[in-house]
């Protein structure tokens, strides 16, 4: 079992020290195009060398840990018109940096991935919504097949929502229409609101099923467990390939620091138990975690690698 973190690296101090650099689109928008394009280049290459020293990073921790989520401002305002244009000029002097850290990734077992936003709905009963979240997928398939992934069945994951008043109609209709490549790497998550495990299960026969256990438990106030008959359902959906859970749990106070909360026994709403917590304070959550044993665990939490740390140090006393 891999245990994962979400784009930010911190040290022990909990200090970003390979941290991306992003602008703003009107900043960029009020360039003239030769200091847009140097804007642009510079900021990804800044973000393509530190992204390659968190790797380096991760390959001298156990196996264990190695896997991350990247950013998705790997390469700044990549899908505003005005920049995919300046981009399609500068990616093959940008190629060689993202090749060289998926051959790093590779070589040293790192498992990577990413995870669109929320306006990402390829179910939308809005076109020009659904267009550009086709557009927004492409986008990070492209920086993944750059690094060398996209050959084969999730190789390398982006996961999204299915949220979007088409359901899994509208879904099927925009997965159709996305690369070989980007459909080779898209998951399909269940979220908190309105798309529930059973929703997004409707989309196992086309790409993988990532299971949030928090987002189940805030939208069901159902703690699902490994021997859930939609399990099965999940595992069969990543044909062969080892499937991904995220974890995360209310903010510190909220619940209780053991046992299963039950949200009828909280004083708290739905929308202050959907955001995530510093830390994983709560053993007994974390051994319902840990015992989803075929999968690995993105850790969706504040305080990233080192709550992961500390989730993975755990584990270790209890198997001990």
């Amino acid at each position: 079992m891999k245990l994962g973190f979400a784009c930010k690296y911190f040290d022990h101090e909990a200090k970003q020290p390979y941290p991306f650099k992003s602008t703003t689109r009107t900043r960029f928008l009020g360039m003239e195009t030769d200091a847009a394009t140097t804007l642009l280049f510079e900021l990804a290459r800044n973000n393509l060398q530190n992204l390659y020293r968190t790797l380096e990073q991760l390959a001298t921790e156990p196996e264990a840990l190695r896997m991350m989520r990247i950013g998705s401002d790997l390469l700044p305002l990549y899908t505003v018109p005005q920049a995919t244009q300046l981009y399609g000029d500068m990616l093959s002097d940008l190629q060689p940096l993202l090749q060289r850290c998926g051959e790093f990734a590779r070589q040293h077992a790192i498992r990577l991935s990413f995870h669109p936003g929320q306006y990402t709905v390829l179910a939308s009963d809005n076109d020009g919504v659904v267009d550009r979240a086709i557009e927004d997928v492409e986008y990070h398939a492209t920086c993944a097949v750059l690094m060398g992934y996209g050959r084969q069945f999730q190789d390398f994951k982006i996961n999204i929502h299915m949220n979007g008043k088409k359901g899994i109609d509208g879904f099927t209709a925009a997965f159709q229409r996305l690369s070989p490549e980007a459909r080779n790497m898209l998951t399909v998550e269940n979220d908190e609101i309105s798309c529930a495990l059973d929703d997004v299960l409707q989309a196992r026969q086309l790409c993988p099923v990532v299971l949030d256990i928090h987002h189940h438990w805030v939208k069901e106030n159902q703690h699902i467990m490994p021997d859930d008959p939609r399990i099965a359902l999940i595992l069969e959906s990543w044909r062969g390939v080892r499937p991904v859970l995220h974890y995360s749990i209310p903010q510190e106070g909220l619940i209780p620091e053991s046992g299963f909360p039950d949200q009828n026994a909280l004083s708290a709403s739905k929308p202050k138990l959907r955001a995530h917590s510093d830390y994983f304070f709560n053993p007994t959550l974390n051994d319902w975690a840990l015992s989803f044993t075929p999968f690995d665990i993105m850790c969706e939490v504040k305080m990233k690698n080192l709550a992961r740390d500390q989730l993975y140090a755990y584990s270790r006393a209890r198997a001990a």
